[in-house]
């Protein structure tokens, strides 16, 4: 089974962490060894880090007109970062990997499972 895992960090104490140089190269080999570790093993799908949350568009379509707003669909204390699309055997194999994710250590990671069409 395919599963999200959807890394949520709050932007503000992020961007204060990567103004660090040694702290942000040490966190990007860390996730450059965890996505190696996933691709060598099978799970790994896909992932991408995503921009900052100032530089989104929220569509909405009410009464037939689309409306777009600058920024993210809701406040929220932690955004979302990235992502990586995993395959795993099950709920509990998705998680042990999620928690290897860096980024769990200061922020959180949401596991969820696909729901994959025919086509």
């Amino acid at each position: 089974m395919q599963y999200l895992l959807m890394i949520y960090q709050n932007e503000a104490e992020y961007a204060a962490f990567e103004a660090n140089a040694e702290q942000r190269q040490k966190m990007m080999g860390e996730y450059q060894t965890f996505t190696q570790s996933i691709v060598a093993s099978g799970n790994f799908k896909g992932g991408d880090r995503l921009q900052p949350t100032t530089t989104s568009t929220t569509v909405r379509v009410r009464d037939g007109k689309v409306l777009t707003t600058d920024g993210p669909f809701a406040e929220t204390r932690e955004q979302l970062g990235g992502y990586y699309m995993i395959e795993a055997g099950n709920l509990d194999e998705a998680v042990g990997i999620a928690a290897r994710i860096p980024g769990a250590r200061f922020g959180s990671i949401e596991v969820r499972p696909i729901w994959q069409y025919d086509h």
